[in-house]
């Protein structure tokens, strides 16, 4: 019997007010994450001097990075069997306790370790809050969605940094980390009580790749790790360990990465842009604050320096969701990565430039963000089946949060750590072979951008993308 369209065999509309509050939920944990990712950078100059460990400064974002990206598709691909409410709550369960003990970290080591533990918890946030709006709204519909999580992101962006600051300098930097249990609490419980369960559980039929797991996780680890350090031998054996990892993956019948799926021209391009453009932003976003309260003496300008970029990644989220049926995703995918080419050159120039030109050309770089990470993963989703809509969702924040994370040892081994203890014009020259290298990286995302054919909103996308009645038929 031939199978019916996936909205033919929908499970009953989910009831307006559970669809409004669960999102709601969902959107708070967006807050969540977004605030802990602007917060803490801006803290870390005074972390940093309480703590010591000057020379691992780059492991708190890198440690964090890291887990959150290994986790993050295995808690996708365990989501899409089974279910995404249960995995995230534990998601924000784990990432509470983790900042609980971030708090209270009494050296650079307990910190790295606590932040490892946090980035295990918030790899379920985003993938999981955007897989799920997937599944509650139409593709035509996403846009008003996508629209306001951008705006929440975007408040949660901009006050981190300032909060960031502030708490650092007037209060504690471990309020820092503290602040995130008021806005996690709230979140679990909305969607505890509101969101329903999308997918139907089929315990035993397919089995999580758990050795794929580990291997990504050793192999991500050692890459990191040794970059940060400088230690070759582990950069060698974490591309050793990676490659065993993909030929695990290839042959698992259900992987942490929807293999075949990557394979096809534009999750592929999605996956390596994402890789590429979260190594060039979060590598030199990284570093920014550190150069801001170099030049100026206080951790509130560590966190105003950022806000632009912020700022502009959010206005770009929302021009893009009103555009694509007008331009198409792939044009402002291109376009997205036209912006951040010549923008990094500029910042490449005009690296010795006052703070206030460098933070005019970080909102262009956030608008380049915006516009090519948020068109991507529209169109990798318009693209992509039920079955696999939460491994391919998270396979494009582990793409990005990956190459945030070898973008940050990377760029700390350019920078260098004498220039990060200090400071100075060593500093300045540092963040400018930075700046180059996110160069080179985001022009070669504007060269794969270029090889996709036009992608806008297929006309089969007025459905929502809604689990079978049955996930057996």
């Amino acid at each position: 019997m031939t199978r019916p369209p996936p909205a033919a065999t929908a499970t009953p509309a989910v009831p307006p007010r559970s669809r409004l509050l669960a999102t709601i939920g969902l959107i708070l944990g967006v807050f969540l994450a977004a605030l802990e990712s602007s917060v803490v950078a801006t803290a870390m100059p005074s972390v940093i001097r309480d703590l010591g460990g000057q020379h691992l400064y780059a492991l708190p974002f890198a440690v964090f990075l890291l887990t959150s990206t290994v986790s993050s598709p295995l808690w996708g691909r365990a989501s899409d069997i089974l279910g995404r409410k249960r995995l995230y709550l534990a998601g924000v369960t784990v990432f509470l306790i983790g900042s609980a003990l971030c708090g209270a970290a009494t050296s650079m080591t307990f910190l790295v370790l606590a932040r490892a533990l946090q980035g295990f918890g918030a790899g379920a946030v985003m993938p999981l809050t955007l897989t799920s709006v997937g599944e509650l709204y139409t593709l035509q519909e996403r846009p008003r969605v996508q629209a306001f999580i951008s705006g929440v992101w975007g408040v949660s962006a901009l006050v981190g940094p300032l909060l960031g600051g502030v708490l650092a300098e007037h209060v504690s930097w471990r309020w820092v980390f503290y602040v995130n249990l008021p806005f996690g609490i709230p979140a679990m419980l909305m969607v505890w009580r509101s969101l329903q369960e999308t997918v139907t559980r089929r315990a035993g039929r397919v089995q999580i790749d758990w050795l794929g797991a580990l291997l990504f996780t050793l192999g991500s680890g050692l890459l990191v790790w040794g970059l940060s350090l400088s230690i070759w031998w582990q950069v060698g054996a974490g591309l050793v360990v990676l490659t065993l990892a993909v030929l695990v993956e290839l042959r698992h019948p259900a992987p942490l990465l929807p293999m075949k799926a990557l394979a096809q021209r534009l999750p592929n391009v999605g996956l390596w842009n994402n890789l590429l453009g979260g190594a060039a932003y979060f590598g030199v976003i990284a570093y920014l604050p550190l150069y801001a309260q170099n030049v100026s003496g206080s951790a509130t300008s560590g966190g105003l320096i950022l806000t632009p970029m912020l700022l502009g990644w959010v206005l770009a989220s929302i021009i893009t969701t009103r555009l694509m049926r007008v331009m198409g995703l792939t044009r402002q995918t291109q376009l997205g990565f036209v912006v951040l080419t010549v923008v990094f050159a500029l910042m490449v120039v005009l690296a010795h430039a006052p703070l206030g030109v460098i933070s005019v050309l970080g909102f262009f770089v956030g608008m380049g963000m915006g516009f090519s990470m948020v068109s991507l993963l529209l169109a990798v989703q318009s693209a992509t089946p039920r079955a696999e809509l939460g491994a391919t969702t998270s396979a494009m924040l582990f793409a990005r949060q990956m190459g945030g994370a070898l973008g940050t040892a990377g760029m700390g081994l350019l920078i260098g750590t004498a220039a990060i203890s200090g400071g100075g014009e060593a500093l300045v020259t540092g963040l400018q072979r930075a700046f180059v290298l996110s160069v080179v990286m985001v022009a070669v995302g504007l060269a794969l951008s270029l090889t996709l054919r036009g992608q806008g909103i297929p006309a089969s996308a007025a459905a929502p993308v809604r689990p079978a009645a049955n996930a057996d038929d």
